[in-house]
């Protein structure tokens, strides 16, 4: 973990001011130079990470994705380790340098997306006038062909020093990590920090360096069919339960706070004149702080029935808030100095969204979030990312990697 000393060894360098040592600059823009050139063999290698569909619940499709990482880091050179998953798809660690090392940077990607198999005949893979498109192109598998050609480079330049970097490319991010975040945490906690490939912040690229926590709720409801029309009386509408509670927990939202609760799919009912005695609801929450969390979480799970029908509710928070720490913001500011030697403005921002790295932060490790592509459109038809940008954003993690 960064000690106090290191962060003010990190803001002391002020690299947001203008370069004296020319030498530097030139350094740092022939490297952007030199992974312009190998631009067209990691548009192969995204064009192939796309194409291999990866929806987070088809193993079979994950795993074909994680056979193909596995072959490529081989071919490089790279040192990998796969974690086998009965149901979900396997994850992969992808490493250079010894387990020892006095230094370790872990890198998180994460290689599911929410697109279901076929997507691609609707929305091919493309790249038109510098625009990439395709199905998870933004979020994230650009960023995962990035970290493989940053980690490459890191190999062939020998500036890393006594430390070891590993990729962790997951299979379940999309669906809350369940099975990747115990390796997620293992690896991070002797990490001196970890940087995660998620897409930067539109419309700046900006990377992030706070997020909400994220979590969740499934609402069952159990009432009596009856006649709608012959003997409604006898019935219990399950709808008309989940009305009520649907009312209350959006209700428990705070947007001084920054809360959102909202209720996003519902089904129930069998037929137009049957009494309905199911009915189901999902529940997304996110949230600023903890604190937030744990009075959400209270306050939903403790919620009683408003008519006599029957009430079910679990669920909870399930990633922590990133917070912006100071760590967080000494990273950011060492990131920004390298981008400004590369010749690009870096700037940070938030988002609602939670990722791979709220659990990294969690736990104490310094997090820099938003390292990946840049673009927009996540999970939506509009997905794009940028050509000009990716040699700008894989040098920065090159160095990023080498200064660290």
């Amino acid at each position: 973990m960064y000690q106090l000393d290191t962060i003010e060894r990190l803001v002391s360098r002020n690299y947001s001011t203008v370069m004296n040592d020319e030498k530097e600059r030139v350094l740092a823009m022939n490297l952007v130079k030199e992974i312009e050139k190998q631009l067209p063999e990691m548009l192969g290698v995204l064009q192939n990470l796309v194409e291999l569909e990866s929806p987070s619940n088809e193993k079979a499709a994950i795993d074909k994705l994680v056979d193909y990482l596995d072959e490529q880091a081989r071919a490089r050179g790279m040192q990998t380790e796969r974690f086998n998953q009965p149901i979900q798809g396997d994850h992969l660690r992808v490493s250079f340098g010894p387990d020892d090392a006095a230094e370790k940077l872990l890198i998180l990607c994460h290689i599911d997306t929410v697109w279901p198999l076929g997507t691609l005949e609707t929305i091919p893979f493309s790249n038109v006038e510098g625009i990439l498109r395709g199905p998870g192109v933004f979020d994230m598998k650009l960023g995962g062909a990035q970290a493989l050609f940053a980690l490459q480079k890191v190999m062939e330049r020998g500036l890393l020093g006594d430390k070891q970097v590993s990729i962790l490319y997951t299979s379940d991010e999309e669906i809350g990590s369940r099975t990747s975040r115990p390796l997620i945490e293992e690896f991070a906690k002797d990490c001196k920090c970890v940087m995660v490939l998620e897409p930067s912040v539109p419309p700046l690229g900006s990377l992030k360096t706070f997020r909400k926590g994220v979590g969740g709720f499934k609402i069952e409801i159990t009432g009596k069919a009856s006649h709608a029309g012959a003997n409604p009386e006898l019935g219990i509408s399950a709808v008309t339960e989940l009305a009520h509670q649907i009312l209350y927990i959006q209700g428990l939202a705070n947007k001084e706070l920054g809360t959102t609760v909202s209720v996003n799919v519902v089904t129930a009912g069998t037929k137009s004149n049957v009494i309905p005695a199911k009915a189901y609801a999902s529940v997304d929450l996110r949230v600023k702080t903890l604190e937030e969390g744990d009075r959400i979480t209270r306050d939903v799970l403790e919620s009683k029935p408003f008519t006599n029908a029957e009430v079910k509710i679990t669920g909870g928070v399930s990633r922590p808030p990133m917070i912006r720490s100071e760590t967080a913001v000494a990273m950011f500011k060492h990131a920004q100095g390298l981008a400004s030697e590369l010749g690009f403005d870096l700037t940070e921002a938030s988002t609602g969204g939670g990722s791979d790295g709220n659990f990294t932060a969690a736990i104490g490790i310094p997090t820099i979030d938003g390292l990946g592509a840049v673009g927009a459109g996540g999970h939506a038809v509009t997905e794009h990312a940028f050509v000009k940008d990716i040699p700008y954003r894989t040098a920065l993690l090159v160095r990023l990697l080498e200064t660290l």
